[in-house]
């Protein structure tokens, strides 16, 4: 049977980026950029005051200085202006010609015949420089950099008005079995509310894709074809159950009907064992096990980082953290097992609480978890106080 490693190396060999799409500034926030932007210009275009205050030239700015104008931000006083002389300036205003400093108004004091300075200035005193953020033909973002507020506004004061983005992924889901009903429906015996649609749609939603609820396919055959049909308009198929070896597991033979070709069945860790993945077309394709702690364990190992690399994110793996294990847990055989835990910053260090529940067929399972803890193959127990790595089920970059 494959190991996790394996099979996560084969989902992320059989998946490529979406293609790039140029979109406006102001529709590109949490998209991926799909090519390098560099600057356009200067950032300051010019030297201009960072304070509100006099514009002097520093050698010369003793005594009673008269006001020879004024520079406000915008509105340049377009003049050389002579040693001796100050100038009324506001924050962002461009430096007149023949300046060097600005004074603080707070240090100044006016007269009726002009201005005195309660310091002595140095040149380069309380300015921008001309290009001191980024100069024309610098690097500003890369491609591959997630696009959150600072990158737009960033980008915005480098005049990209449209860039170029990895669409945001679409994910075709669907549900399968005769003992699932829809949310606001009354289980009868034997049924259960269908909640993997609703955990793995808000959880798709977190990971910056879009989620197509395409409802519930029945344990029969061909209960299935009209969903997979209707999946083929995204760009990731997902279902939940049926995946196993049951008589009525209808997933895999279905799929098999429209054309699915297979990479794996089968991977070696608890809980989830019976994940299915494949291509249907060129679009890849998962199937998960019914349970919801399973199907949503299985969501985050191999689905998550499937759509983070159909984003365009350069980052391969979830990202991890290290931290001091809090108590004992035991692992799963020949299995590696994967639990759900707590990660806690105690002031000095992370420390790593494995939640009381781990059934794979408990929603409270994932309830107040923020990442997940391996325990490798083979290995009985993982002792209190070991030092651990877990993967974080929300990625900072």
């Amino acid at each position: 049977m494959l190991s996790y490693d394996a099979a996560l190396n084969m989902v992320l060999a059989n998946i490529s980026p979406l293609p790039a799409v140029e979109v406006p500034l102001d529709e590109a926030g949490g998209l991926v950029l799909a090519e390098t932007v560099t600057a356009r210009w200067d950032m300051p275009r010019a030297d201009n005051s960072a304070m509100d205050g006099f514009a002097v030239t520093a050698a010369k700015a003793a005594g009673i200085l008269p006001i020879a104008g004024a520079a406000y931000a915008g509105h340049p006083l377009g003049v050389e202006v002579a040693a001796g002389r100050a100038v009324r300036i506001t924050t962002g205003a461009l430096l007149p010609v023949g300046c060097d400093a600005v004074v603080p108004v707070e240090d100044t004091e006016e007269t009726a015949g002009g201005v005195s300075l309660k310091i002595v200035p140095q040149p380069g005193d309380h300015l921008r420089r001309q290009g001191e953020e980024y100069r024309r033909g610098e690097l500003l973002v890369e491609a591959g950099t997630l696009l959150r507020a600072g990158e737009i506004g960033l980008l915005a004061s480098a005049g990209a008005s449209r860039v170029k983005v990895h669409s945001m992924p679409r994910v075709a889901l669907l549900s399968t079995g005769d003992e699932l009903v829809e949310l606001g429906e009354e289980p009868g015996p034997g049924q259960i509310v269908n909640s993997n649609l609703h955990q793995l749609a808000a959880r798709i939603r977190e990971c910056g894709a879009k989620g197509l609820r395409l409802g519930i396919g029945r344990d029969e055959p061909g209960g299935l074809d009209a969903l997979i049909d209707a999946a083929r308009q995204a760009d990731l198929l997902v279902s939940t159950g049926g995946v196993s070896v049951g008589e009525r597991d209808y997933v895999r033979e279905t799929l098999d009907h429209h054309g699915f070709r297979l990479i794996f069945w089968k991977v070696a860790i608890k809980p989830g064992k019976p994940v299915l993945f494949g291509t249907l077309g060129e679009k890849p394709c998962f199937g998960l096990p019914g349970n919801p702690a399973a199907a949503a364990a299985t969501f985050e190992l191999f689905v998550r980082p499937a759509l983070r690399r159909l984003a365009g994110h350069t980052q391969r793996h979830n990202e991890t953290r290290t931290g001091i294990l809090a108590e004992t847990v035991r692992g799963g055989g020949k299995r590696q097992a994967f639990l759900w835990c707590r990660l806690e910053w105690d002031g000095s260090g992370y420390r790593v609480i494995v939640t009381n529940r781990q059934g794979s067929g408990q929603n409270r399972s994932l309830q107040g978890a923020n990442a997940l803890l391996a325990v490798p193959c083979d290995v009985e127990k993982l002792e209190a106080g070991a030092v651990v790595e877990v993967q974080l089920l929300r990625n900072t970059t």
